[in-house]
């Protein structure tokens, strides 16, 4: 499902992401690891269409990362950093239109509700962005990508911001993905969530 044969981002002479190349099936959930400044970001970023590399080639189920194409943003979730929310709209709000941009109206709705109870946010549905703390908000981030259909999913550190028990939540939610066939690529500093849904695992280390 992605194929990325030797992909490197350098920028005013510096090395965001040495080369790296990793193939991962459909159904697979890659984890990757490393310290600060390894590039695990900027290796998302290429693979989401966000970034450019400066070498490399990336496919996403056989064809070239675009994000202007329909087609790949339907198979390409992502979640690197929050999401844009607006202000005047509810969390429910939200999460509704995410689904109903992607899927038919009649089944929106359930989408839409089933993602919040999931990841236990259909008490906090008529609060505002502004109202919820910041694990509530990362929650948040993550029901706004999983309120959609795709076929590969990457998120960044999902586990920013939250407590042992939300972590398990999220990972449950992953896992849940995975075992139903997306491609997961998911970059974490948290043993318990690359235990709980990692596959296979790259680790990546600071360019010299």
């Amino acid at each position: 499902m992605i194929d990325a044969d030797g992909v490197a981002v350098a920028t005013g002479g510096s090395t965001l992401l040495s080369p790296v190349s990793v193939v991962v099936s459909p159904g697979e959930a890659l984890v990757v690891r490393g310290g600060n400044g390894a590039g695990k970001t900027t290796l998302l970023r290429v693979l989401a269409g966000s970034r450019r590399p400066t070498s490399g080639v990336v496919r996403i189920d056989g064809d070239a990362v675009d994000p202007r194409d329909r087609g790949f943003r339907r198979r390409v979730a992502s979640m690197i950093g929050l999401p844009p929310m607006a202000p005047d709209l509810t969390v429910a709000d939200h999460v509704l239109l995410v689904a109903a941009t992607w899927v038919d109206e009649s089944t929106a709705g359930s989408l839409a509700g089933s993602v919040l109870a999931e990841l236990g946010l259909s008490a906090l549905g008529r609060r505002f962005p502004h109202e919820l703390s910041s694990g509530q908000t990362q929650l948040f981030g993550l029901a706004l990508v999983l309120a959609r259909p795709f076929d590969v999913l990457i998120v960044d550190e999902p586990e920013q911001r939250l407590d042992p028990d939300h972590l398990e939540v999220v990972g449950r939610a992953l896992r849940a993905r995975r075992d139903g066939g997306a491609t997961l690529v998911v970059a974490t500093h948290s043993r318990p969530l690359a235990e709980a849904i990692g596959d296979r695992f790259l680790q990546l280390d600071p360019a010299a």
